[in-house]
């Protein structure tokens, strides 16, 4: 059985991610920082669908907790699938954006990567098989207002996704990134209402968490073993 660890486990679409790749057959590591009981909810239900997970808390902006819960973690085997989903909006227009709000969504989607990806890497390049996939976002593609940090750190995942690919490619582990647009979420909830998302969007209605997980788990596959450094988009033709 495949191990599989997604940040962000606990969230709209990171909770979608994990029910699927739990149904494809891999035990998952649901991750959460705070939203802990949402994590074990996700967790109880994949376990009651008959998968295997199991709930895992730290704050991926933390190297030094980061490393112990994953050094911990390897003690069992190597995680062979890496979602990167966690990531933080903070928004505000750049002339009245405060350096708090720079850097924490900078050290959650970026710095949050290699604090998560580097510990995994070695024991995956000992299996000689494995997936790492980077959830970004349309703003790192497109830009947004008010999100000038948020489009920084998630493009900032596009050079590493396709750095990285190269770098490991040789090593039988693919390395993509997939760019959703508006999709049902937590997140999203509030932002934007149902004549906005017609209007932005031709296909005219927003994306499920489990539209986005299907490719997830399409990407995480052997039938995908041959895309690699690509930055896929889902976003019903929005761009």
């Amino acid at each position: 059985m495949k191990r599989a660890l997604v940040t962000g486990g606990s969230g709209s679409i990171g909770a979608a991610i994990c029910r699927q790749l739990a149904a494809d057959g891999c035990h998952v590591y649901v991750h959460a920082n705070r939203s802990l009981q949402k994590a074990g909810e996700v967790v109880a239900g994949i376990i009651a669908a008959g998968g295997s997970a199991q709930a895992v808390f730290f704050d991926v902006a933390n190297a030094g907790q980061t490393q112990n819960v994953l050094q911990t973690l390897l003690a069992e085997g190597a995680v062979q699938v890496l979602v990167n989903n966690a990531g933080i909006h903070d928004d505000a227009v750049m002339p009245g954006m405060n350096a708090q709000q720079w850097n924490s969504v900078i050290d959650v989607s970026l710095n949050g990567f290699f604090n998560v990806t580097q510990p995994l890497l070695l024991p995956m390049i000992g299996k000689r098989w494995g997936r790492i996939i980077n959830i970004s976002s349309v703003a790192a593609i497109v830009g947004n207002r008010g999100q000038t940090n948020y489009a920084a750190a998630k493009s900032g995942l596009h050079g590493a996704t396709k750095s990285l690919a190269l770098e490991i490619a040789s090593r039988g582990i693919t390395v993509n990134a997939i760019a959703p647009g508006i999709i049902e979420s937590a997140m999203t909830e509030g932002v934007f209402d149902k004549d906005t998302v017609k209007r932005v969007v031709p296909i005219g209605r927003a994306g499920k968490p489990e539209e986005v997980a299907d490719l997830v788990a399409f990407i995480a596959s052997d039938k995908a073993a041959y895309i690699s450094g690509q930055i896929i988009s889902i976003n019903g033709a929005m761009i």
